[in-house]
């Protein structure tokens, strides 16, 4: 079997939180903090509210589903629930170098098994930290298929390692698990999310559900192959597998501090072009009415989501036009921004036809170092001007403020909680590496909840 994935395996089992550095530590409860705020605004999406009702018919218990009235479940049903919840609003964290969003497929079930196994705050902490690394470097490793979406894929299998984490599996049962949940890579597309298939989010929370699920598999016996890892994402998910950096700076560079952080509620390759919209307008003072056409171009990867007219709320996350009209004509594109009455929006609707997108051959080769865009804007009085933004703000390159992080926690989870309840749990997050078990957050959670949540309807809002 690979050396390098032995030796990760061993590194995810065996390093202390000890050996994690108080600034890595840190960030990475900015992270869970940003995290739960986004799985608790996402709770009362249509489709997360009926595959939660459906399958609470067979539940089990151990695990708490942060949705309204707070049900339980077995814990990796639980994990997938959440998981699903907070994917569906796009606005969960992702890696900065590698196309891999690992904190919302590892932490809800960090989360949900950390509550069914009563694990302490240290260890759930550790585990997502580790689980988290590991699944960033072997996303790196992986070379991706050009239409597959990371959902389920190398964070599945960063999950399955944090999962093994958390149960205390050691090193070669940890490789064990890894290589076992390589059979249960998933396949999403890219073409889901233009398309509006929000199955794509289902893909994201089966991260959790394996993680709950591939430890017991290893410690029930089972095995799998050698070489499963570098098959499944070299031959079958993927178009190769280069495990040669995979140990690089193994234990000094932590993953998740190379990540990026989401404020607009949208595919992260479009900021660039939003924030440099965003200059522009400011720069002309731009009025929606007053406006021309936007001209856009950037890389490849941002050009292809131009869709006019996107189908569904989801489906307009990654409609660049969409967004940058709800940039212009409601001044922001954060979660109360581009929602689902934005679709209906006769100013958006009319404005977004206005914006033109094109690939820039030239800026395809700065990615990822950069990931660049250029907006010319023309106002109907003749008034033009060009910007360009070479790395939006958000990830590690040019990153938000705590403070900015921390405000968005607020709104996604004022949703759910009381303002009591937003200080509180903010402050118990804070101290997340000195609980005695994740009750310390359930009880939070249930205690300080808003007695309308569950009728606040983000279609209705």
């Amino acid at each position: 079997m690979g050396q390098q994935i032995e030796a990760l395996a061993r590194f995810v089992a065996e390093t202390s939180l000890e050996r994690v550095p108080d600034e890595v530590q840190r960030y990475a409860k900015l992270v869970v903090l940003d995290t739960l705020g986004v799985i608790l605004a996402g709770a009362n999406r249509p489709e997360v509210r009926g595959v939660r009702e459906r399958l609470s018919a067979t539940a089990g218990s151990g695990a708490t589903v942060f949705a309204p009235r707070w049900p339980t479940n077995d814990p990796r049903t639980a994990g997938l629930l959440n998981g699903i919840a907070g994917r569906s609003l796009e606005l969960g964290e992702g890696n900065r170098y590698v196309s891999y969003q690992g904190a919302m497929q590892i932490l809800p079930g960090i989360l949900s098994v950390g509550e069914w196994a009563r694990s302490t705050g240290r260890d759930m902490l550790a585990a997502f930290i580790l689980g988290y690394d590991a699944g960033a470097r072997i996303g790196a490793a992986m070379t991706t298929r050009p239409l597959a979406h990371q959902n389920g894929q190398a964070a599945l299998l960063g999950a399955a390692a944090a999962g093994s984490r958390l149960r205390s599996l050691n090193a070669a049962d940890t490789s064990r698990a890894m290589r076992i949940a390589a059979t249960l890579v998933l396949t999403p597309s890219y073409n889901n999310a233009v398309a509006g298939a929000t199955t794509l989010n289902v893909a994201g929370g089966m991260s959790s559900f394996v993680l709950g699920l591939a430890p017991d598999l290893a410690l029930s016996g089972f095995t799998a192959q050698d070489d499963a890892i570098e098959e499944a994402l070299g031959n079958l998910v993927g178009d190769g597998f280069k495990p040669g950096a995979l140990l690089e700076e193994l234990g000094t560079r932590w993953e998740i501090t190379r990540n990026w952080l989401r404020l607009r509620a949208c595919c992260n390759p479009i900021y660039a072009a939003l924030d440099a919209l965003e200059d522009a307008i400011r720069a002309l003072r731009a009025k929606p009415e007053e406006i021309e056409r936007i001209d856009i171009a950037t890389f490849r990867f941002a050009s292809v989501m131009r869709h006019p007219d996107p189908p569904n709320y989801f489906a307009s996350k990654y409609s660049l036009p969409h967004v940058a009209a709800c940039l212009a004509v409601r001044g922001s594109t954060g979660f109360e921004s581009v929602d689902d009455s934005a679709l209906n929006d006769p100013a958006i609707a009319a404005l977004r036809h206005l914006v033109h997108v094109s690939e820039d051959p030239a800026m395809n080769a700065a990615v990822p170092s950069l990931k660049p865009a250029r907006v010319t804007l023309t106002l109907k009085d003749g008034r033009q001007t060009t910007t360009t933004c070479d790395s939006p703000r958000g990830d590690c390159l040019n990153p938000y403020d705590e403070s900015e992080i921390r405000q968005k926690f607020r709104e996604l989870a004022g949703v759910a909680l009381t303002a009591q309840g937003l200080e509180n749990v903010e402050q118990a997050i804070d101290r997340l590496e000195h609980w005695t078990s994740a009750s310390e957050l359930t009880e939070l959670l249930r205690r300080h909840a808003r007695l309308d949540w569950s009728r606040r309807d983000p279609v209705a809002s």
